[in-house]
């Protein structure tokens, strides 16, 4: 078998992988929130499920490298630590057993869970990149991002419905949980199959082109990826500060149940579903810094809006509003790395990015904790951390984005244009049912509008 051939099937079992990892993150994931409140966590417990797992995660990215020295393979590392990561399901499923810990111990099983997804995303980032046309990412990643988010909502989905259906009596509510979280282990599992298919070209780095992290943060400021890295993480360190705490804002203070609790969620997936292509598409005709800039700035408003209204209606409509602002800032964001970095030194690049993009994530979340714990001046405790949240955001945008340079040579457009382009585009062709019948075999049709 060519190459060409091998790069093409390893392609299509990146998106099958890629379907039954997003099974995991809608029927296990998402819910570890839940599952965490469910086991009476407080507010300082919610903040560290998730800043404590993100923090040592980052952190072990300083021993990534180094590990796909000893593995001599991208994708037997990728591999076995996705088998770790599937794993770890099983002491999570069980924490309902130790009682007055659970809590701490759910914490404990999440940084498992987590540090081994995360430590292979320097070597995953690098394989994928070399086997994508560098001219069509926007196109074949908006296409992969739409068939994972055509799953995650899904599965979502689904798995309100079974926590719904199991809603009466704390073991009942447990059984829920467990029959979701084994439904992630399985899904992991297959993963893990389909990432062991894929086709690993190698990857030879010279040593001129290894660098230590100290001497990557001296040229932080003096290099595009380096102001892409800053720019990053200070944005990820707001949206942090507020993202840990809305499923407790329904939960807690709204009292939503978990069908609502998953309609609220699932609206942002069926946006980010429908816009995804749309956005892959701007960003290869009209540069990944045109789209960034572009959602940088609608994307700060969304912690903002939940200020004014508890409606369940208004809710769904800030969340359509979301699932488009965060498609194109999630995509361009990660093609960006891409433009940004040459083959050789990008593993080396996005393990350095994690582990500074950890620490703010920590950091971010601590903070928000704080406030959230000591403030009282609206009738819920979680407004003024959302509209801190929403501007630093904008404080963000506004100082970092004017400082990046587009690296490809794209057509000029004003972003007014790109806007209505967008909705044109999902108004005339992504609502078309005819086109979301067929899609599974336009997968690998790179097409530019």
């Amino acid at each position: 078998m060519d190459e060409k051939t091998k790069i093409k099937k390893s392609l299509f079992y990146s998106i099958v992988d890629g379907s039954f990892w997003s099974l995991m993150y809608g029927f296990g994931e998402t819910y570890l929130a839940a599952f965490a409140i469910f086991l009476m966590a407080n507010n300082i417990q919610i903040g560290l499920l998730t800043s404590l797992p993100l923090l040592l995660g980052s952190i072990s990215q300083f021993f990534a490298i180094k590990l796909i020295d000893i593995f001599k393979s991208r994708k037997r590392f990728v591999v076995i630590t996705a088998l770790i990561q599937a794993l770890s399901w099983l002491p999570i499923i069980l924490v309902y057993f130790i009682k007055g810990w659970g809590v701490n111990f759910l914490i404990f099983f999440a940084v498992i869970y987590w540090v081994s997804g995360m430590i292979s995303a320097p070597a995953w980032n690098s394989w994928i990149s070399d086997l994508v046309d560098p001219n069509q990412r926007g196109v074949y990643f908006g296409k992969r991002s739409k068939v994972i988010g055509l799953i995650t909502l899904l599965s979502i989905v689904l798995g309100g419905i079974v926590l719904d259906v199991f809603k009466n009596g704390a073991n009942k509510q447990y059984l829920g949980f467990a029959l979701i979280f084994s439904i992630a282990l399985a899904a992991r599992l297959f993963s893990v199959f389909f990432l062991n298919k894929k086709y690993d070209p190698g990857l030879n780095v010279r040593e001129e082109d290894k660098f230590s992290f100290i001497a990557f943060l001296k040229q932080l400021r003096y290099r595009n990826y380096g102001l892409l890295v800053i720019f990053l993480t200070l944005m990820n360190f707001s949206v942090y500060m507020a993202g840990p705490f809305f499923a407790a804002y329904w939960l807690y203070d709204l009292k939503l149940s978990y069908v609502v609790y998953m309609i609220i969620i699932v609206s942002q997936f069926i946006t980010r579903y429908i816009s995804l292509p749309v956005w892959g598409i701007l960003a290869d005709n009209y540069g990944t810094k045109k789209i960034l800039t572009l959602t940088g700035f609608l994307m700060p408003l969304t912690p903002i809006l939940w200020l004014f209204s508890a409606n369940i209606y208004y809710l769904i409509i800030i969340q359509f509003y979301s699932g488009i602002a965060w498609a194109g800032f999630e995509l361009s964001s990660f093609n960006f790395v891409f433009d940004t970095t040459t083959p050789p030194k990008r593993a080396r690049c996005v393990a350095y990015y994690n582990v500074i993009n950890g620490i703010m994530i920590f950091l971010g979340i601590t903070i928000g904790s704080l406030i959230v714990r000591y403030n009282n001046l609206f009738w819920t405790k979680y407004y003024l951390v959302f509209l801190v949240s929403g501007i630093l955001r904008y404080a963000v945008s506004i100082i970092f984005l004017p400082k990046l340079k587009e690296v490809r040579k794209v057509y000029d457009i004003s972003y007014n244009k790109i806007f209505f382009k967008l909705m044109h585009m999902i108004i005339t062709e992504r609502f078309n049912i005819a086109f979301l019948l067929s899609y599974p075999r336009k997968l690998f049709i790179h097409k530019k509008s």
